[in-house]
């Protein structure tokens, strides 16, 4: 069980690239139900996750080079490209601080996993966090896949506002 908050953000911590990192490359297959395949620097990853918002189920299994680009051909919508910060968090969690590149360059989210929802519901975030987005699924990958151009640009001038 997977069991996450998102939080949009306000301010980058200092330092951001001392912090360990991943360049992050991932398509979805299907959104309904959310098979996606994720490049992640030279891992090649296929994840099964069942719907939810805060709490959901998620399989994540490795898969071949081959396959990876056999399976990017029949993606359903655009790549997601970003660079996955790991940054350990004062309560003990991992904060993961996405920087997103190409065509959602400007776009940064905050995912934070934990143990059960009680810890998730308790949470008190840094202040250098932003709006908490964990219940509004327009901020799932797998829906940022499906935005055509213009949907992009209205999403990112939405998020520049909030």
């Amino acid at each position: 069980m997977e069991i996450e908050r998102k939080y949009l953000i306000k301010n980058l911590p200092e330092k951001l690239d001392t912090y360990p990192h991943d360049d992050i490359s991932q398509a979805y297959i299907s959104t309904d139900p959310v098979i996606r395949i994720r490049k992640k620097n030279q891992n090649h990853i296929l994840t099964l996750k069942s719907q939810g918002l805060l709490a959901r189920e998620e399989v994540e299994m490795p898969i071949s080079k081959e396959s990876f680009l056999h399976l990017l051909n029949k993606k359903d919508g655009i790549n997601i490209e970003k660079t996955r910060y790991k940054i350990p968090e004062s309560h003990g969690y991992l904060i993961e601080l996405d920087v997103f590149h190409g065509v959602y360059e400007g776009f940064i989210m905050a995912e934070i996993e934990f143990p059960d929802m009680e810890s998730a519901n308790s949470y008190e975030a840094p202040e250098w966090f932003g709006k908490d987005v964990t219940l509004d699924s327009r901020f799932h990958n797998s829906n940022l896949s499906k935005r055509s151009p213009e949907e992009i640009t209205e999403f990112l001038n939405f998020i520049t506002k909030n």
